[in-house]
């Protein structure tokens, strides 16, 4: 009976100390993600004259494509993204606003650089799909009702460089 007791008393004190609240835990925060300025690009009217020049943070691998503007609280107007999608994955795109919290107008671009269609005001949280009406080698995202603001439309071009 006494073995037993005893064990049953450093059960109870091996929990109780063991429970208590350890003085060097961390605190867990949430990080800003900033945008990366990654190289300029210019959107061209038909007659090739510069409509907005713009600087972009590029999306070129499976990871960024995949997380595009996603978790960001704001974008600053003369900013944007741009996907490429690799010269063998020119297809018809769909992107949707799973996580994106800034309203965006989606502008999908073909290999030649020019403007296929956009997809206006697109809603943010939105899981649902908005596409491309032809295959797109490149997609371009930027705040909400500016490509009304600048008379972005289809047929238009784009020209970027990296820096």
């Amino acid at each position: 009976m006494k073995i037993t007791l005893f064990s049953i008393v450093f059960l109870i004190g091996l929990c109780f100390f063991s429970c208590t609240k350890n003085s060097t835990s961390k605190k867990v925060g949430i990080t800003k993600i900033k945008f990366k300025h990654e190289g300029n690009l210019n959107i061209l009217d038909s007659t090739k004259t510069t409509i907005k020049k713009l600087q972009i943070e590029i999306a070129d691998n499976d990871f960024e494509r995949q997380t595009g503007l996603m978790y960001r609280k704001q974008m600053d107007n003369n900013k944007a993204m741009l996907f490429i999608f690799n010269d063998d994955d020119v297809r018809v795109r769909s992107f949707y606003m799973k996580n994106t919290y800034i309203p965006l107008d989606i502008i999908f671009i073909d290999e030649n650089k020019t403007i296929i269609n956009i997809a206006k005001h697109t809603k943010p949280l939105d899981e649902n799909s908005v596409f491309s009406d032809a295959p797109a080698k490149y997609v371009l995202e930027i705040n909400a009702g500016l490509s009304d603001f600048w008379r972005v439309k289809a047929g238009n071009h784009i020209n970027f460089t990296s820096l």
